[in-house]
């Protein structure tokens, strides 16, 4: 029988979680999965957990206190049909990603500076401050993002999202306004909010979680 179906009957005859059998890892993600295989820059790279249970956080995602603003909590919901995802669910999308499913793309919402530390493999680096007017960004360039990497369409002078990405956007983490910048801008552009996902724990889950980084 398949690993998950005996996984899942254990859990149903006993009503306890049980660790994977012949898992490849002490410190798995979660009860079902291992690790997960990704794409980052032409290379594959495998994202697990820390298996030193000693590791402690990155020191940058150990402060608990940043000035407000610019460093202010962000809210749990963004805005009307835009889903907020968990680590799981950002796994899940950045697996279709580097499968082939070319409908979905995970953006790391932030500024070259903190992506040099490392982001999160399977993403591209889209920093906000190129989608934001008054930023550093002008209309052609948001145009031109729109079109070449998101998938949109220029009609007449206005924007058809038919066939447009889904995009899952994440930067630092609870804190950190630049992919919220990035999700609001779009969405006054039109861009549909159902495709669009927002990792609102960003690096600093990420880091707290034990899970794999690149730079």
């Amino acid at each position: 029988m398949h690993t998950r179906n005996v996984f899942i009957l254990l859990v149903l005859l006993t009503g306890t979680f049980l660790p994977l059998q012949g898992s490849a890892y002490e410190t798995a993600i979660s009860q079902e999965i291992d690790s997960v295989e990704v794409i980052h820059n032409g290379r594959n790279v495998t994202i697990m957990r820390n298996q030193n249970t000693a590791n402690t956080v990155h020191p940058t995602y150990a402060k608990t206190s940043r000035k407000c603003p610019p460093f202010c909590i962000q809210p749990a919901k963004l805005a009307e049909g835009v889903e907020t995802i968990g680590e799981l669910e950002m796994l899940d999308y950045l697996k279709r990603s580097s499968g082939g499913d070319h409908t979905i793309l995970v953006i790391d919402s932030r500024t070259p500076d903190w992506v040099k530390n490392g982001t999160i493999p399977g993403s591209i680096n889209i920093p906000w401050t190129e989608l934001k007017q008054g930023a550093g960004a002008d209309p052609f360039t948001i145009a031109d993002i729109l079109e070449k990497k998101f998938g949109a369409q220029s009609l007449e002078g206005l924007w058809d999202f038919s066939n447009a990405k889904t995009l899952v956007l994440f930067c630092n983490g609870m804190w950190c306004g630049q992919s919220p910048s990035n999700i609001k801008t779009l969405l006054r552009f039109g861009y549909p909010a159902h495709k669009l996902k927002w990792y609102r724990g960003g690096m600093q889950n990420w880091h707290n979680l034990g899970l794999t980084v690149v730079k």
